[in-house]
């Protein structure tokens, strides 16, 4: 039967082969975007693990720096290194915002990182794939490669423009978007700071206010006018911890004493995993559902098909006493052949397209293999109505 299961296919191969061919490219989309989903769990991951921090410390009832805006004095840092258990503490600031270098514009988040050095100051880029660190306090930039800048390219960052002296790889926001590390002076004027007009418009709004001119607070309007052009804030701290001393025990411990909130690592990874992520995730899951019915119709219509071509083959099988198990067996054996042929041409798709994507697409190993025995598991259940359907045949008509 293994014999006329491959004889038949090869009667019908032209039709055969190309059911194979669209059901594979439906399998690679539907590989590729399992590996979305994979990637942007990996783009979260690959964020905490870049920071260099064991500790987040944010401003309290926040979850920032990454699922909320979060604003801290930029002094805080101090009292948390006299923290116990405390090895390093640095500022740094996130801004999500389009970068322009000549006349494009790409989709980057900022990051400003605190003077320092690689491998003790927490929230530099952990290696560089060209050029070099920042070393200068000002106007120098190192961006991920997938933002498209080389090397000597001139940035555009709000007002000020950087050189770009350093590239990095895999250093991304937690949707995807390439980093561009600036120094945390510059970040903060470009997160804080208002342009000249809207200060000089506030400076108008404060001076025809009353209370700023009468007798009883001198110099208070010098100070408002001193606060808008100032920016002492940041996102947050990143810790490090010293050796021996537990993320949770220091962690509780700076909630305590500074009135702030912090997280660890496990905290962090599960806020970008299922609040940052979580409706993507489910969208995907989504589309997963109705790609697997979507195979499971195409598969069931052509062995149907496929089956409705030969009735009259069938019917003689049986005439001549060939078991009813014998004949399932040769329909399911060709609906398995055409979910290999749809796999082997799914994997092959996906493999060759997920570079092509803008978000980084993640294929595993287990994903491909849970795949591989879903594509079986679905093209014997859509076998199951042509099976019924042959089994019901009247012997009869082989000599009708």
């Amino acid at each position: 039967m293994i014999s006329l299961a491959g004889r038949d296919i090869l009667h019908s191969w032209g039709k055969f082969v190309f059911t194979g061919i669209g059901l594979g490219l439906l399998i690679g989309v539907t590989l590729v975007m399992a590996g979305v989903y994979r990637g942007m769990v990996d783009d979260g991951k690959a964020l905490l693990d870049n920071s260099g921090a064991d500790l987040w410390v944010v401003q309290k009832d926040t979850l920032g720096p990454y699922a909320e805006p979060s604003s801290l004095n930029d002094d805080a840092y101090r009292a948390i290194l006299s923290m116990p258990g405390v090895a390093q503490a640095a500022n740094v600031t996130y801004l999500n915002m389009q970068v322009r270098k000549g006349d494009r514009d790409v989709r980057t988040m900022v990051v400003g990182i605190a003077p320092g050095s690689l491998g003790v100051t927490p929230g530099w880029p952990p290696y560089l794939v060209a050029g070099r660190q920042i070393t200068r306090a000002h106007y120098e930039a190192v961006a991920d490669i997938a933002s498209g800048f080389k090397l000597g390219d001139r940035l555009a960052i709000r007002r000020n423009h950087y050189t770009v002296v350093g590239l990095t790889r895999r250093m991304v926001s937690s949707s995807g978007d390439p980093m561009v590390f600036i120094p945390l002076k510059d970040a903060q004027e470009a997160q804080f700071l208002k342009d000249n007009d809207a200060i000089w418009q506030s400076r108008r709004r404060s001076e025809a206010n009353p209370a700023f001119n009468r007798p009883a607070v001198p110099g208070l309007l010098d100070a408002v006018i001193a606060s808008q052009s100032t920016n002492a804030f940041v996102n947050g701290v990143l810790v490090t911890l010293k050796p021996g001393h537990a993320p949770e025990e220091v962690a509780e411990s700076i909630r305590r004493w500074r009135r702030l909130t912090v997280y660890t690592r496990v905290q962090m990874e599960d806020i970008l995993i299922s609040k940052l992520i979580a409706t993507s995730a489910r969208q995907i899951g989504m589309f997963l559902a109705i790609l697997a019915v979507v195979s499971a119709t195409i598969v069931a219509f052509i062995i149907y098909s496929l089956t409705m071509d030969k009735i009259r083959e069938i019917a003689v099988l049986k005439l001549i006493g060939t078991r009813n198990r014998t004949i399932a067996g040769m329909i399911m054996q060709q609906a398995l052949a055409l979910g290999v042929i749809g796999f082997v041409v799914g994997k092959i798709t996906a493999t060759f397209s997920a570079p092509i994507f803008p978000k980084y697409v993640l294929l595993t190993p287990m994903d491909s293999i849970v795949g591989f025995f879903a594509v079986l598991v679905i093209c014997v259940l859509a076998s199951l109505v042509a099976i019924r359907m042959a089994l019901k045949v009247d012997p009869a008509e082989a000599i009708g």
